[in-house]
């Protein structure tokens, strides 16, 4: 009996090589967990200035947390290199980040999601963001269910992705 393995095909795995070894910048999406400590905050937000500071474009959401270190991060570095992209309207979103994301010169709303759960917004959120990024680095818990399928749906779509878990 002839037992078949799924092996990656030499295509995808060249192209993510590609991806990996780019010197030009790239569009990245970083995406994270809400309920993160301040140092691990402070680290993505260090991240996100380097990466932005290369040249590299970063699209993240607008959530408190991993995200909005993100937005940090990229802001003090370069604001033209930044995009948000809020699973609903920008009235929607925590009043601690909604100070932050108005000085956000690309800044996208949903607010025809409004009416939608916050889960509901943020998965199409996120396929949106993956649509437009070459590159995935995501932050979440090994619960982070939403995180998780994001991850796997940029996976299938052949996008290279860092997944790190907190716990």
């Amino acid at each position: 009996m002839t037992q078949s393995i799924n092996l990656p095909k030499l295509d995808d795995f060249l192209q993510e090589l590609a991806t990996i070894q780019q010197q030009s910048s790239k569009r990245i999406a970083i995406l994270g967990s809400r309920h993160v400590p301040l140092t691990h905050q402070h680290l993505i937000e260090v991240l996100s200035y380097a990466l932005t500071q290369a040249g590299n474009r970063i699209i993240t959401s607008g959530a408190t947390g991993i995200n909005l270190a993100v937005i940090r991060g990229a802001m003090r570095a370069d604001p033209n290199l930044l995009t948000v992209i809020l699973p609903q309207s920008l009235a929607r979103q925590p009043h601690e980040s909604r100070e932050q994301l108005e000085n956000v010169v690309h800044l996208i709303e949903h607010g025809e999601y409004d009416a939608l759960t916050l889960a509901e917004a943020s998965a199409l959120c996120n396929q949106e963001i993956i649509g437009k990024c070459q590159q995935l680095i995501c932050f979440a818990f090994h619960d982070s269910h939403t995180l998780l399928r994001t991850c796997e749906e940029a996976e299938e779509q052949r996008k290279v992705v860092t997944l790190f878990y907190f716990d």
